[in-house]
């Protein structure tokens, strides 16, 4: 029986010559894993066509990834809308293994982490750590971690400074 690899919460993923050291977040309350994709869209043979991130993202690089084996899912939202959702497998090394997962493909671009990596990913492969922590800091996170320092150092200024931005809302 193969070793199982050792994994924290966090850590950083590759996708080949499509983008390399993406942070990813480790959930074992997902039961899928998740990518952020752009233009999406199925080709004239019957192709899934994507890209990984967008122009917003430092991990883009514009390429298409073009998959024959994907799914499809209608996905009805509370206030009644019908989406596509669309899912393909995708290579990604993880910790330096190399291992073959469904992605769901859609918008993380509000998230902290580009990529998700749910327990079907995760099963059989690696056992999860939730101590180890790689201190993967994204834009979006680093961003509440300066805040948060700042309001230490100084909270008078910190409130001042956030209420003459602008950035209090309701």
């Amino acid at each position: 029986m193969p070793e199982k690899i050792v994994i924290g919460r966090e850590t950083r993923v590759d996708f080949g010559k499509y983008a390399i050291g993406v942070p990813a977040k480790v959930d074992t309350g997902a039961d899928g894993s998740a990518i952020w994709a752009s233009d999406i869209r199925i080709d004239k043979e019957g192709r899934l066509r994507f890209k990984l991130f967008d122009e917003t993202s430092p991990y883009y690089t514009g390429k298409v990834m073009k998959r024959t084996e994907y799914k499809v899912a209608q996905v009805k939202s509370a206030s009644g809308n019908i989406s596509l959702k669309f899912q393909a497998y995708i290579t990604v090394k993880i910790c330096g293994k190399r291992v073959k997962a469904l992605f769901g493909l859609c918008d993380r671009s509000t998230h902290a982490y580009p990529v998700l990596i749910g327990r079907r990913t995760l099963h059989g492969r690696f056992i999860v750590d939730v101590t180890k922590n790689e201190g993967i800091y994204t834009p979006k996170n680093m961003m509440t971690l300066n805040l948060r320092q700042q309001l230490a150092e100084n909270p008078r200024d910190f409130y001042k400074n956030v209420y003459l931005r602008g950035e209090v809302t309701q």
